[in-house]
């Protein structure tokens, strides 16, 4: 079985306030977009399987701790069994220390893959359940639609973002930038939002608009681009080529920019240099 996670960008990311568990209440609209890794699971031919990692940002990390592991691992608690033996290949392409999710969509895919797989019959709310053990976002890919996110980004509620479907998606990646999303937290001063207004309200508006009030923003920006100039510079490169609506996705260091169409998306990432990029359709048919 092979797979292709995917990526997703935030469209506005308000950190709202630290709760007595340390984590921070968010609220944020996640989309998925068409930057994958690959994943492929196959019933192993001995009994210990195998776990194989290649292609970019490979970073040094042992299997055990790759959250594909502990995804499946997590998925055998809960059944209360462990699974069969399985030689996995992880083909890394989405840039991690980006705020992409790529991690936390390896992940998910592979309790997808495994339910898939084993024929365990489980439904997404199950998944969804497990996959918030390894990870906030990783709920999210299970269900792999426009949501928007609460909570610590656990609690999901559809979005119909139906409006956007034909625009353009560049992300720009600056090679040598990685942002953790522990250091990005350190930095942030959590802000309410403004009274009567929440961000699901006003992303509902014509996209011209998102801009303006300071509403539809990624609160991590006022901390990362003082630390990173590179981001900040990238960001308004994007601006600079015609994007309709630019920002940091997540806890950096990506940027992406939604573009009128696909070939202008395609057209603003031709010129970074020393980037890794993407271009495509934001809402793919």
């Amino acid at each position: 079985m092979i797979l292709f996670p995917n990526a997703k960008i935030n469209i506005g990311l308000r950190v709202l306030r630290k709760r007595p568990d340390g984590y921070h209440d968010i609220e944020s609209i996640m989309i998925p977009v068409g930057w994958c890794d690959i994943l492929e699971l196959v019933p192993a031919s001995t009994d210990t399987g195998s776990f194989t990692l290649t292609g970019s940002d490979l970073g040094g990390c042992p299997p055990e701790k790759n959250l594909v592991i502990k995804a499946l691992t997590a998925l055998e608690n809960y059944i209360g069994h462990k699974l069969p033996p399985l030689e996995i290949h992880l083909h890394k392409q989405i840039p991690d220390g980006a705020g992409l999710g790529g991690g936390s969509a390896d992940a998910s895919f592979a309790l997808i893959g495994a339910n898939q797989l084993f024929q365990l019959g489980l439904s997404d709310e199950e998944l969804a359940s497990v996959a918030a053990k390894v990870g906030a976002d990783c709920p999210f890919f299970i269900y792999n639609r426009p949501m928007l996110a609460e909570g610590i980004g656990e609690k999901l509620s559809p979005v119909d973002f139906s409006s956007l479907r034909g625009m353009g998606i560049a992300i720009v990646k600056p090679e040598a930038e990685a942002v953790s999303t522990k250091d990005a937290y350190a930095g942030i001063c959590a802000a309410e939002l403004p009274q009567g207004i929440s961000l699901i309200e006003f992303a509902m508006h014509d996209i011209s608009l998102w801009s303006s009030e300071g509403i539809v923003c990624n609160d991590f920006e006022q901390s990362i681009f003082p630390l990173r100039p590179i981001v900040a510079d990238t960001l308004a490169a994007l601006k600079a080529k015609g994007a309709l609506y630019a920002a940091m996705s997540g806890s950096g260091a990506a940027l992406f920019g939604i573009f009128p169409n696909v070939k202008m998306a395609e057209e603003a990432v031709a010129d970074f240099v020393g980037c890794r990029t993407f271009a495509g359709a934001l809402l793919p048919e």
